[in-house]
């Protein structure tokens, strides 16, 4: 289903995370924009034994908008600060909602996508104004990338969220993996030099430009693939 957006204050990122963000972000951009929520990035892809990968480790730090709605009323102990405990349950919220949108995540190796299981070691913190989600997410069996090249790809098909690798130097690491693997990164264009068409849930098209309504957003779904066009991806191959 479609990205929901409801009124009230923000919370969880996840499902409910849509439902939840209208009212704290409506004075930060008008209705009708997308995204709503800003996502700065970082992965781990993680190997195991027989040079198999395991998982992928994600950090994503929201934009301070964001951030300050979802930690009100969270200081438990009016310290004037939210401690990562504080934060346990939003972070467990958060990525139980995960699922439904296949945890904006897609991975493949030697060219066949691979299935998740659940995610485990949700963690949030604030750095500065921005707060930060960490977690594992596993492979349902570990997969032997050989030769073969991997594929990691995150980005919301709805385009509700804005995902950005992060530049800093640790954005794609590679844990465990055999000796000579390497990651290099490739970026979107940015939204406003797009001139590919826009595919909606039903096949049809529309011209992606400036403007779409709306609508045309919210009758888009977690099959849809508008939102691959932002996508940013890490490749890695290895000897």
């Amino acid at each position: 289903m479609a990205s929901p957006i409801a009124h009230r204050r923000p919370r969880s990122f996840a499902r409910p995370w849509a439902a939840a963000l209208a009212l704290g972000l409506g004075c930060a951009a008008p209705a009708s924009a997308h995204p709503h929520v800003w996502v700065t990035s970082k992965a781990e892809i993680d190997y195991g034994e027989g040079g198999k990968v395991t998982g992928i480790r994600h950090a994503w730090t929201f934009d301070a908008s964001y951030s300050a709605s979802a930690i009100q009323g969270l200081d438990a102990n009016g310290d004037g600060t939210v401690s990562p405990d504080e934060l346990a349950g939003l972070a467990t919220d958060n990525t139980a909602g995960l699922a439904e949108f296949a945890y904006f995540t897609k991975l493949k190796i030697g060219g066949k996508e691979q299935a998740f299981a659940d995610p485990v070691e949700p963690r949030m913190r604030m750095d500065g104004d921005k707060l930060t989600l960490t977690f594992l997410l596993p492979l349902k069996a570990p997969v032997a990338q050989g030769r073969g090249v991997a594929a990691l790809e995150v980005a919301d098909p709805t385009y509700f969220v804005s995902f950005s690798l992060s530049e800093d130097a640790d954005t794609a690491r590679l844990v465990g993996s055999p000796a000579g693997c390497a990651a290099t990164i490739t970026r979107p264009k940015p939204a406003e030099a797009k001139t590919a068409d826009a595919k909606t849930a039903d096949n049809k098209t529309a011209d992606a430009k400036p403007g779409l309504s709306e609508a045309f957003f919210e009758a888009l779904t977690s099959a849809s693939n508008y939102g691959a066009q932002f996508a940013n991806r890490i490749i890695v191959a290895c000897p």
